[in-house]
């Protein structure tokens, strides 16, 4: 068995693509690489480091309009990936410069994040392990 494998893609499901698109957009610093209407959804997708896709769905008939919460099954959070603690100071700037809220940076035995949320209230956060 070959060893497990790296995180392909994931996908986030939002109420209003206008509003999140732009808000990921600045956020990460680049266009997305993909735009369609797939008949059950429309999704908009970014690429990072030539393996990993973060997509946005939005369904025409969505079964809730309750705002995220992490409590309820399902996804708890998405973290990105620092690879010191110093990147993670550069992005608590970048989302003050952004003026998205956040927590700032945590510190634990395991490692450091900083946590912030998007405009459907997903959760989100930059973390890195402990050196």
């Amino acid at each position: 068995m070959a060893e497990f494998p790296t995180i392909s893609h994931v996908a986030l499901t939002v109420t209003d693509l206008s509003v999140s698109v732009p808000w990921y957009q600045q956020l990460f610093g680049s266009k997305p690489v993909l735009d369609e209407d797939t008949g059950p959804f429309r999704h908009v997708v970014w690429l990072f480091g030539g393996r990993t896709l973060v997509g946005l769905h939005q369904f025409p008939d969505p079964v809730s309009t309750e705002p995220f919460d992490p409590r309820r099954p399902g996804l708890d959070h998405l973290a990105f990936a620092c690879a010191n603690r110093d990147e993670l100071l550069q992005w608590q700037a970048r989302l003050n410069e952004l003026g998205v809220p956040n927590g700032g940076v945590v510190d634990a035995h395991f490692g450091s994040g900083l946590s912030f949320r998007d405009p459907d209230n997903i959760a989100l956060e930059f973390f890195v392990l402990a050196q």
